[in-house]
């Protein structure tokens, strides 16, 4: 049990869980429980918007950290381990938006949405991975982790300069004084966890109002706490925060969010909503243009052999972590948020496409495995 709790596998299981409950609630007699819990006040903030601005800052604020460790001295520190993961991230991004676009090109509207489909769910793809045990290389969960983690920071990227609506230069440059302060601290020797977080507070008030995302302080935050390359790295600031986040990210915020933005009202939406461009646009481009984009890329460095497959692996299996790849889901509903924020309808064909587009590619990407395993056991026999 104590395993369990501390793998994939679990946080993947609760996300799963709790998004079917809301989907469920919003769609039977509870809705009307469903909608109280969403819309309750905290502190005079709505839960949703407490959850989608407050409780993801420290969401990305984690990614932060995750991001500036690998690059430093985890499985990002060398460019010859970034090449490959980094150049498949970077299809699997250009290829669903480019398949969303296709469908939408003549909507201005929904062409804001364009980034719905570029994003890939670390902790449901990594659980998904989970499942099939010892029977897949450990490289492959590397190379997995590896391009969600390269993918949130682009999702960061585009956050910050595609969602961002009305500045207010007092805010941003109040913003700009409290990074630099936080770089000083940095380059200063200060190690002290308390004085980086109250300082990040004030840095998360400042973006909140200032126009820019709040969740893109949290980022900025991670990158200025301390990390040594590698000497006692594991007991460096940012490690030590990493750690005590990770179990309320992975079994309180991520679940969280996923029940109170996966619930989506189907009860209202037609056959011809279902097979509008938003929707198919979305579920196309997690489904098929995440795996062709993260495959294609791949397929030619190493054809190039500018990169190597990872060690283990077969060809059939990668493919079958690229289908994994378009399992959008927490990422892509918060990204659609910012795209069709107040639009009811948007928001619910977003949702269908998000969630038709994850689940076909965590159901494809698991068959596809289990295929794989059985051809190469069956090969390693004869």
């Amino acid at each position: 049990m104590k395993k369990l709790l501390h793998s994939p596998l679990a946080t993947g299981l609760l996300l799963i869980m709790l998004s079917v409950t809301a989907i469920i609630m919003e769609n039977t007699a509870a809705d009307g429980l469903y909608h109280q819990l969403v819309h309750a006040s905290l502190g005079g903030w709505p839960v949703e918007k407490v959850v989608n601005d407050v409780l993801m800052s420290i969401f990305f604020l984690l990614v932060g950290l995750e991001i500036k460790r690998e690059l430093l001295s985890g499985k990002l520190a060398q460019w010859d381990q970034r090449i490959l993961p980094g150049a498949a991230a970077l299809g699997g991004m250009l290829v669903p938006a480019a398949c969303f676009v296709f469908f939408n090109h003549d909507n201005p509207q929904a062409l804001n949405g364009w980034a719905i489909p570029s994003a890939t769910d670390i902790a449901f793809s990594l659980g998904v991975l989970a499942m099939m045990g010892d029977k897949v290389p450990p490289s492959l969960r590397v190379f997995l982790a590896a391009l969600a983690i390269i993918d949130d920071l682009g999702a960061v990227i585009i956050i910050a300069a595609f969602y961002t609506h009305s500045l207010s230069l007092i805010m941003l440059g109040g913003a700009a004084a409290v990074t630099l302060c936080l770089i000083i601290m940095n380059k200063s020797g200060v190690k002290s966890l308390s004085a980086y977080l109250l300082t990040g507070m004030l840095l998360w008030y400042f973006v909140y109002h200032s126009g820019v995302h709040a969740t893109v302080a949290g980022v900025i935050l991670a990158l200025s706490i301390p990390h040594t390359a590698r000497t006692h790295a594991q007991f460096s600031p940012l490690s030590r925060l990493e750690v005590k986040l990770s179990p309320w990210v992975a079994f309180l915020i991520v679940p969280v969010f996923g029940f109170v933005n996966a619930g989506v009202n189907l009860k209202g939406i037609s056959a011809e909503q279902l097979l509008s461009p938003i929707p198919v646009g979305i579920a196309l481009g997690l489904f098929v243009g995440k795996q062709l984009g993260v495959a294609t890329v791949s397929w030619l460095l190493i054809r190039l052999r500018m990169a190597r497959m990872p060690e283990g692996a077969t060809a059939v299996q990668f493919y079958g972590v690229a289908i994994l790849c378009g399992i959008g889901f927490t990422m892509s509903l918060f990204i659609g948020g910012l795209a069709f924020p107040g639009d009811d309808v948007m928001q619910s064909e977003l949702k269908v496409g998000v969630l038709a587009g994850s689940a076909l590619s965590a159901l494809a990407g698991l068959i596809f495995l289990k295929l794989a395993t059985v051809s190469r056991h069956n090969e390693q026999v004869a």
